[in-house]
């Protein structure tokens, strides 16, 4: 055989086997963008149902009130399992990203308040500000830490959320006649001015412009962000630096900026949760029970029960996790007995090796059934 006839073969072997992983990637992603869909209908249909229920009273005050924490901590939870699924590390500095977006949004609109600025646009540029403000502490913080792997990148994370809200609650920043003052102890304004952030008091007089409705968009623009990059070439790298981090610097694959990305987006989708956050209160303070350590770990376990890597699965156990403690201070004995036991059953639905068994059996037994129908 020719040398000639040789070279035609292995073409033809060639494009043949790259048809073949181009039909692989367009079934992938199809698969992708149907799971896709499916979430964002799951989120209207919430919205939709939420909306009736109002709009026929059948809504109670209480649960009305749940609504907005509902979105803003579903977002945050996005944007964790953007770090610890897909990126494949552990941080736990989530809530203080939300404590810089919250502060940073609400300081820009407190200071808007007393023009006449409409407070749509005040609210947006507000959001605008919290989000990069965020993404720059993301990028700053993500320097020096993600050379870090495992539980030392736990713990250097939490510690910097920990400073972050401990510096925000001893600062006081204001302006009078003189100018602007800022000082970590309390001082005595000159004439006519304002105090801007006032110690452990915190921003006093935001204004509270957050709505369900808004949060639901946040929460569709959180997941669009997420899931198309997830589903992109970009994604595909940082899973595979998640697999196998030599593997992937061994192909040429930029581990330093593609970790740096996905932990900057991260952040600033955090920092958008806390602009969320921040409107939804007339009084925002640096406390711990708002972005303190336990608010990290109540995020770390909306992700691992929901599924870590799954984007869905965030949002489903964010917004039932949080809705039932609430939901069950009617039995206070029994409450966090109730909470904890579900706790237990999701984890051991989603995560335990018999568990993980039927439902592949359940699930191949419906393939197989909904395949010979349509035979």
């Amino acid at each position: 055989m020719s040398k000639e006839k040789e070279q035609s073969l292995k073409q033809e072997e060639t494009d043949v086997q790259n048809m073949d992983n181009m039909d692989i990637v367009k079934k992938m992603s199809r698969k992708a963008s149907r799971r896709n869909y499916i979430t964002y209908g799951i989120v209207i249909a919430f919205y939709a149902i939420v909306q009736i229920l109002k709009a026929t009273g059948h809504l109670s005050a209480h649960f009305n009130g749940l609504l907005v924490p509902l979105t803003y901590y579903a977002i945050v939870a996005v944007a964790l399992n953007l770090v610890v699924g897909i990126l494949g590390d552990l941080s736990l500095g989530h809530a203080g990203f939300m404590c810089i977006g919250a502060f940073s949004a609400s300081l820009f609109s407190v200071v808007m308040k007393q023009t006449d600025m409409p407070s749509g646009l005040r609210f947006f540029i507000a959001l605008l500000i919290g989000t990069v403000v965020a993404a720059i502490f993301g990028f700053l913080i993500g320097i020096p830490v993600l050379r870090l792997n495992g539980d030392y990148l736990a713990i250097v994370t939490l510690a910097f959320g920990e400073i972050i809200k401990n510096i925000l609650a001893a600062i006081y920043l204001g302006y009078d006649e003189t100018g602007l003052h800022i000082s970590f102890k309390s001082f005595t304004l000159q004439g006519e001015g304002k105090m801007l952030i006032n110690g452990a008091m915190g921003i006093q007089g935001s204004p509270t412009d957050s709505s369900f409705t808004i949060g639901i968009v946040l929460l569709l623009l959180a997941l669009i962000i997420v899931q198309n990059l997830v589903n992109s070439r970009t994604g595909r790298a940082v899973m595979a630096i998640r697999d196998n981090r030599i593997a992937a610097q061994s192909i040429g694959i930029n581990v330093t900026g593609y970790k740096m990305l996905a932990f900057t987006v991260s952040a600033a989708i955090a920092g958008t949760a806390g602009v969320l956050f921040s409107h939804n209160m007339s009084t925002l303070t640096a406390t711990s029970g708002y972005f303190g350590y336990n608010v990290s770990i109540m995020i770390l376990v909306y992700v691992v029960l929901g599924g870590i890597g799954n984007i869905r699965g965030s949002v489903i156990a964010a917004a039932i996790l949080y809705v039932l403690p609430e939901m069950l201070r009617g039995l206070n004995n029994y409450r966090m007995l109730i909470y904890s036991i579900v706790l237990i059953v999701i984890m051991l639905v989603n995560w335990a090796p018999k568990a993980l068994e039927v439902r592949e059996k359940i699930k191949a037994a419906i393939t197989g059934k909904l395949k010979k129908e349509a035979d």
